[in-house]
């Protein structure tokens, strides 16, 4: 059974893919941290760090999304402690192209979250895709 903050955590994660899919900027930085430190799939390699380098990575993301791509949560795992937790997605995330190309490709997602004033807020996020050429 699911404890009260994970439910919580699942809620907002929930929200968050959602809000992708759906290019709602105010939703995608909704219950994250100023401090936000984000390693993406594209470059910088340090990765966007602060909401406002967090919000300028979306805009992209969006354009592509407009041109028929998914970002659906296939599985989510999640450990939440007293004042922090962690949370794993994979997601099918590409256009309908390729993912029949590469049905089985998945987007990797990795939350780590901090409860602050009784607030659960995503202080890092991590995506990738694994590398099929090695």
């Amino acid at each position: 059974m699911m404890t009260e903050d994970e439910l919580q955590i699942r809620n907002l994660i929930d929200r968050w893919v959602e809000a992708v899919h759906s290019g709602d900027m105010t939703g995608v930085l909704a219950d994250h941290s100023d401090d936000i430190v984000m390693f993406d799939v594209p470059s910088p390699y340090e990765g966007a760090r602060g909401i406002d380098a967090y919000r300028e990575t979306w805009p992209p993301f969006f354009e592509w999304q407009l041109k028929g791509a998914r970002f659906e949560m296939v599985s989510l795992d999640l450990t939440a402690g007293e004042d922090v937790a962690f949370a794993h997605a994979l997601l099918r995330c590409g256009t309908e192209a390729e993912l029949a190309d590469n049905p089985e490709n998945r987007l990797r997602l990795t939350v780590g979250l901090r409860k602050e004033d009784g607030r659960w807020l995503v202080a890092h996020e991590h995506h990738s895709f694994p590398d099929t050429t090695v």
